[in-house]
């Protein structure tokens, strides 16, 4: 058992991304993430890589593009202005199926906004983002603990399905410090024959590219990336049930809003009512079968977001609108008590009995 260190969210990304094999970062500062892009500002010099401050997100998504197409690890990260601004290169990388990891620490929106933590940019990550019929596969962190392991993984996902990967963070397990153990990792070798790295006169030219003039080609490119996308859907669902056995009703949420959730569900079965949640870890694949699944025994499902609303529309979705779904959320920066929360329990088996 290796020992913990006192790290925050952020800096446990940076060392996570690290240890996974990447040494390549590219990003701009921007609250509440430049914890990450100051960490990688001094070690990556120290261990041969490179850190770049870009010019703008707009240039620092594109370095990744370059990087990526290399077959080397790359990661950025930002927070939600800056990831609206990575949009068109976050389409061109899924366009050209190159691997990298993109970190957005949430903050509230629309606009500017504010600096404290929000999970408003759901649809944008779970839905493509920027233009055109492309997935991320999208990992929700819950703690400081979870920020690193998940950042090993998304390098991981990444690579084997040649798909960019996005962890969804928020300002508050970005600045938040828990006790996280930093394993050891052997990145998985992951043999790349697509990757632009010269080709010694040994082999024909290797082309990384987005663009398809011919539709009929763009178009069995767009299909057979589908398959792929159905593929992971298949293997790669992650998600964490909670006092789910005989529960008659079900809190569904991801992120801080879940480690919030937990509470309530406690003080919800302290007071007699019988709830449970089911916290989706993958956004994208989303855990629709689990909820499916939930949809037979229990009510009623309640979902707690920092928005004012996103992810309460993937749930109707898994359950076919079986059952009824209400909404508990703060937005703007603000986060939901446990007592709110447990008061949308309430209140709900109240009036689904």
């Amino acid at each position: 058992m290796k020992d913990k260190v006192l790290m925050k969210g952020n800096e446990a990304i940076a060392e996570a991304a690290i240890k996974a094999g990447c040494r390549h970062y590219f990003g701009y500062p921007i609250t509440p993430q430049t914890e990450i892009a100051a960490y990688m500002a001094k070690r990556m010099p120290k261990i041969g890589g490179t850190f770049l401050q870009a010019e703008s997100e707009i240039a620092a998504i594109n370095m990744v593009y370059g990087v990526a197409a290399c077959g080397l690890r790359v990661m950025t990260s930002s927070s939600s202005p800056g990831v609206s601004l990575k949009q068109e290169g976050i389409s061109y990388i899924a366009g050209a199926d190159l691997p990298a990891l993109i970190v957005n620490v949430q903050r509230g929106g629309p606009g500017l906004g504010g600096i404290q933590p929000s999970q408003s940019d759901y649809f944008q990550a779970t839905k493509g983002g920027g233009h055109c019929d492309y997935h991320l596969i999208v990992l929700a962190p819950a703690s400081v603990q979870e920020m690193a392991d998940l950042t090993i993984k998304g390098f991981d996902l990444a690579d084997k399905y040649r798909v960019p990967t996005m962890l969804l963070s928020d300002g508050t397990l970005g600045q938040m410090m828990e006790p996280v153990e930093l394993p050891d990792v052997t990145p998985v070798k992951v043999e790349k024959p697509w990757a632009v790295t010269g080709t010694k006169n040994e082999r024909e030219h290797n082309i990384v590219n987005s663009l398809y003039l011919k539709p009929e080609i763009l178009e069995k490119t767009n299909i057979e990336r589908y398959e792929r996308y159905a593929l992971i859907e298949k293997e790669e669902v992650m998600y964490e049930e909670f006092m789910m056995d005989d529960a008659e009703y079900c809190v569904v949420a991801y992120g801080i809003a879940s480690r919030v959730s937990k509470n309530a569900v406690l003080k919800a079965r302290a007071e007699g009512v019988k709830v449970g949640l089911i916290r989706p870890i993958t956004l994208w694949p989303f855990p629709a079968d689990a909820l499916k699944k939930a949809s037979d025994k229990v009510k009623a499902f309640v979902t707690v977001e920092l928005s004012m609303g996103q992810m309460i529309e993937d749930v109707r979705l898994a359950i076919e609108c079986k059952k009824p779904v209400v909404l508990c959320n703060r937005t703007g920066g603000m986060i939901p008590t446990p007592e709110e929360v447990l008061e949308s329990i309430i209140n709900l088996a109240k009036e689904v009995k």
